[in-house]
């Protein structure tokens, strides 16, 4: 069982680091979220929160 994100773009950004990440992107987690936020348009509210989310290892 995992816990989605709401919001369309939020879980749209979660997907697309996910993949960028399985792409081999030799990015930062902090660079994902910011690129992800300006790409999808994501508050600074949802980008904290993509940011724990990843940090706390749900993005895997």
């Amino acid at each position: 069982m995992s816990i989605q994100p709401e919001g369309e773009q939020l879980r749209n950004a979660v997907k697309w680091i996910s993949e960028q990440r399985q792409s081999g992107a030799a990015t930062s987690d902090a660079q994902l979220v910011a690129d992800a936020a300006l790409k999808f348009n994501l508050s600074p509210k949802e980008a904290s929160y993509l940011q724990r989310f990843l940090e706390e290892g749900q993005g895997d």
